[in-house]
C-alpha cells in the first residue's frame, strides 16, 4: 500500500467543499460525506458476491458451473483489482518495477489462473480493506490539522479612511488598527489597545483557560475574543502570524522522516525484488529437485509465498505510527518539527534549562521597598516611600527594560515626577534629572563608579536589586523578583522520573538567583550569570561527554545559538521569540515546562509502538513464509500474513491518537 501524502491544500479544499447546502434552507448530506461513502462501495459489492460465490460452491448450485463460475469470481475482483492493477501498471511506467502493486496484482491473477477464484477475490479484498483502514487512519490524521486550518481567519476589520472596512488579512500592514468583535477570530498578531480583552488561545496552545490580557499586551492571529469588541495595532503581516508559524511547521513535520522510516522505506525497495525472484525460484527450481513435481503445486505456494511477502504492514504502519506520535503531541500543545525528533527525545539523559521564561514566569514584580537610607528631610516621614518611588519611576519611565515595567506598576498617589537629560549607562543603568536633582537608578556597579557608598546588607540579597542614589547619597532600593511557573516543581518532578539521568539550568540571570531556584526546584547543578557564548560552552562540555544526549530548554533570541548546538533543541512558548522557535526542534505551544516530560513520554510510546509493528509484520511473516514453503499455508494465511498483520499495525498505530498523557 502506499502512503498518502498529507497536504494542507487539498485538505482546505475538501473542508469547503463539505460546507455546500442547498438553498431551500435544508442540511443535505455534503458531497464529502458523499465521496467517503463510494469509497466503500466496491469492497462491500466484492464482499457480498465473494459470500455469495463460496455459498453456491458450497452448496454446489446446478448453474453455477465452469464459465458461469469464472465470470462471476472475475466480476467480483475487478471493482477492488482493477485499481491495484491499474497503478501497478503505471509504476511500471514510471520505471518502479518492484512495488507491492506488482505483488498483490501477480499473486491474485496467478490464483486465477490455477482455479483458486475465490482466494484471488480474498486476497485482493482484504488489499482494499486494508487501504480503506489506512485512508481512515490518514483522514484521521487530517481532521487534526482541519482544526488547525479551521482557526485561520478570512477576513480584518482594519480602520481606513476614516472607517472599519473587512479586508483579506494579507492586506494588512503592520501598524495598522483592526477591530476584532466577540466571536470573531484575531485576524493578525497585534498589540491590544482596548484596556482589557479576553481571549480563547485553545488552537494555539492547547490551553482551554481564556487569557485575559491587558492594554500594551500582545494578542495573537487565532485567538477567539470572548468579551467585548477590542481594537487590535498589528505587529505583524498575516504570514509571520502566530497560526501560520503553527500551520507551517505542522505541514513541514510530515516531510521530516525518522530514520527508522527511511531504512523501512529502502528496504522495502530491495525487499520485494528479492521476493519476487525468490518466488520464481520456488516455482522452477523444484523441478529438478524432487520426482513428483507437479507445476500446479509449486506455483500455488509460489503465489502464497509473494501475498506473505509484501512489505504492506511496514509500510503503512511505521509512518502512520510517528504520524500519529505527532499529532498526539500536537493536541497536547506540543509541536515536532519532525518524525526524527521524535526519535531523538528518546534519547536524551541529560536535560538543560534556562531559567527566565522556562521555569519562571519571566514577569518580574516589586517585592521589596527599603527607602529611608540617608533621605533627605522632603524624603523622610510617612510619605518617604512614595516619594522615593516618584524619584525612581521618573527614571525608570525612560527605559524598556523589563525590570523597568514592573517598576512603573507601583502606584503612588499624587502628581508623577518628571525626568530630564536621562542617559543610559550600558552595564549598570540610568543616570538623570529629577526636580533639579541629580538621580543615579541602577546596580552596585553604577553606585561604586560614582563613588556612593552601599549599605552592607544589601550584600546577602538574592534577588535582583535597583538602587537609587539622589544628589550623590544613596537613598534606598527594590528587589525585584520573578515567580515559579505554577507547574516547575511538577515539571521537574516528571523529567526525573521520566529516567533523566542530569537536570542543569544555566542562566543569564546573577548566580545567586539561579542557585536560589535551582535549590527550591532541586536542580542537580546550575550555574548563573552566564552570556549566550557562556551557555554554549556549557552545553558543547556536556555533549563532549561519553553517551550524552542533551536536550535544552529556552525561550529567547539569546537561547538561539544553544538550541541549535543541542541534540534536542525545545523552545518554551509558541507565542515567544521567533529565533528561538524557528532554531528549535520542538515547541512547548503552552510555555508549560511540565509539557517536556509528556514529549518525551509521547516520543518514547511512538518509538515502543513502532518497533511493535515492526517485531508483530517480520514475526507473523517468517513463520507463515516457513509454511508456506513447505507447503503447510494456504492462501488464506497468507492474507492474515499480509493484509490482517497490516490491519494489527494499523490500529496499533492508531492507538497513539487515542492515548492519554495526563
Amino acid at each position: 500500500m502506499k502512503k498518502k501524502k498529507i497536504n494542507l491544500r487539498d485538505i482546505d479544499t475538501e473542508k469547503h467543499a463539505g460546507e455546500h447546502t442547498h438553498d431551500d434552507g435544508h442540511n443535505h448530506s455534503s458531497p464529502e460525506s458523499v465521496g467517503k461513502f463510494k469509497t466503500y462501495i466496491p469492497a462491500i459489492f466484492s464482499f457480498v458476491m465473494l459470500l455469495a460465490g463460496i455459498g453456491l460452491d458450497y452448496f454446489d448450485i446446478l448453474f453455477f458451473k465452469e464459465w458461469v463460475r469464472i465470470i462471476w469470481y472475475v466480476v467480483a475482483y475487478l471493482p477492488v483489482g482493477f485499481p491495484v492493477i491499474k497503478e501497478g501498471w503505471n509504476s511500471i511506467k514510471n520505471g518502479d518495477f518492484f512495488t507491492e502493486f506488482l505483488l498483490m496484482s501477480i499473486a491474485t491473477i496467478g490464483a486465477f489462473a490455477i482455479g483458486e477464484y475465490p482466494e484471488g477475490v480474498a486476497v485482493m479484498l482484504f488489499y482494499a480493506v486494508g487501504e480503506l483502514f489506512q485512508n481512515a487512519a490518514v483522514n484521521r490524521a487530517k481532521s487534526n490539522i482541519k482544526a488547525l486550518l479551521d482557526v485561520r481567519p478570512n477576513e480584518a476589520l482594519v480602520y481606513r479612511n476614516g472607517a472599519y472596512v473587512s479586508v483579506a488579512p494579507e492586506t494588512v500592514k503592520i501598524g495598522e488598527k483592526i477591530q476584532v468583535r466577540v466571536g470573531e477570530k484575531v485576524p493578525l498578531d497585534g498589540t491590544l489597545l482596548s484596556e482589557k480583552g479576553s481571549f480563547n488561545t485553545a488552537a494555539l496552545t492547547g490551553e482551554s483557560k481564556p487569557d485575559t490580557i491587558q492594554k500594551g499586551a500582545s494578542v495573537f492571529a487565532g485567538s477567539i475574543n470572548l468579551d467585548g469588541v477590542v481594537e487590535i495595532e498589528t505587529t505583524k503581516e498575516f504570514k509571520d502570524s502566530s497560526i501560520a508559524r503553527i500551520l507551517d511547521m505542522v505541514q513541514n513535520a510530515t516531510a521530516r522522516k525518522s530514520k527508522t522510516e527511511l531504512f523501512i522505506r529502502k528496504f522495502a525497495r530491495i525487499y520485494t525484488p528479492i521476493v519476487v525472484f525468490l518466488a520464481i525460484g520456488l516455482t522452477f527450481v523444484p523441478y529438478l529437485l524432487v520426482d513428483d513435481y507437479v507445476f500446479r503445486d509449486w506455483l500455488y505456494r509460489a503465489l502464497i509465498f509473494l501475498v506473505i511477502s509484501c512489505p504492506c504492514a511496514l509500510v503503512i504502519s511505521i509512518p502512520l505510527g510517528y504520524f500519529g506520535g505527532l499529532g498526539a503531541a500536537s493536541r497536547n500543545g506540543i509541536l515536532f518539527k519532525g518524525a526524527s525528533f521524535l526519535d531523538s527525545m528518546t534519547k536524551v539523559n541529560t536535560v538543560v534549562m534556562d531559567k527566565t521564561g522556562t521555569v519562571t514566569k519571566g514577569v518580574f514584580k516589586i517585592k521589596d521597598v527599603v527607602s529611608g537610607i540617608n533621605l533627605e528631610p522632603a524624603l523622610s516621614g510617612v510619605e518617604g516611600e512614595a516619594e522615593f518611588m516618584k524619584y525612581l519611576m521618573a527614571m525608570e519611565a525612560q527605559s524598556t527594560h523589563p525590570i523597568a515595567r514592573a517598576i512603573l506598576e507601583y502606584k503612588a498617589e499624587g502628581e508623577d515626577f518628571k525626568a530630564t537629560k536621562v542617559s543610559e549607562i550600558a552595564g549598570k543603568g540610568l543616570k538623570g534629572t529629577v526636580n533639579d536633582k541629580t538621580v543615579l537608578v541602577g546596580n552596585k556597579a553604577l553606585m561604586n563608579s560614582n563613588s556612593i557608598e552601599v549599605p552592607s546588607d544589601t550584600e546577602s540579597i538574592v534577588e535582583s536589586i535597583v538602587m537609587v542614589a539622589i544628589d550623590n547619597k544613596f537613598v534606598g532600593y527594590v528587589t525585584i523578583a520573578d515567580e515559579l511557573k505554577e507547574d516547575a516543581h511538577q515539571a521537574i518532578k516528571e523529567i526525573r522520573d521520566s529516567g533523566i539521568s542530569k537536570i542543569i539550568m544555566l542562566s543569564g540571570d546573577k548566580d545567586s538567583i539561579t542557585q536560589q531556584v535551582a535549590k527550591e526546584l532541586g536542580i542537580d547543578w546550575a550555574k548563573g550569570g552566564l552570556l549566550p557564548e557562556d551557555k554554549l560552552t556549557e552545553v558543547e562540555k556536556l555533549k563532549a561527554q561519553p553517551g550524552a544526549k542533551v536536550a535544552f530548554i529556552g525561550d529567547g533570541i539569546n537561547d538561539a545559538p544553544v538550541l541549535a548546538a543541542s541534540d534536542v533543541g525545545i523552545a518554551m512558548g509558541g507565542l515567544g521569540s521567533d529565533v528561538a522557535i524557528e532554531t528549535a526542534d520542538i515547541i512547548i505551544q503552552t510555555d508549560q515546562p511540565s509539557k517536556i516530560a509528556r514529549a518525551i513520554k509521547i516520543g518514547r510510546s511512538t518509538r515502543s509502538i513502532v518497533w511493535q509493528n515492526i517485531g508483530l509484520a517480520f514475526g507473523v511473516k517468517i513463520v507463515v513464509l516457513i509454511l508456506g514453503a513447505g507447503g503447510l499455508a494456504t492462501m488464506w494465511e497468507a492474507v492474515f500474513a499480509d493484509v490482517g498483520v497490516a490491519l494489527l499495525a494499523i490500529l496499533n498505530a492508531v492507538r497513539l491518537q487515542r492515548m492519554k498523557w495526563e
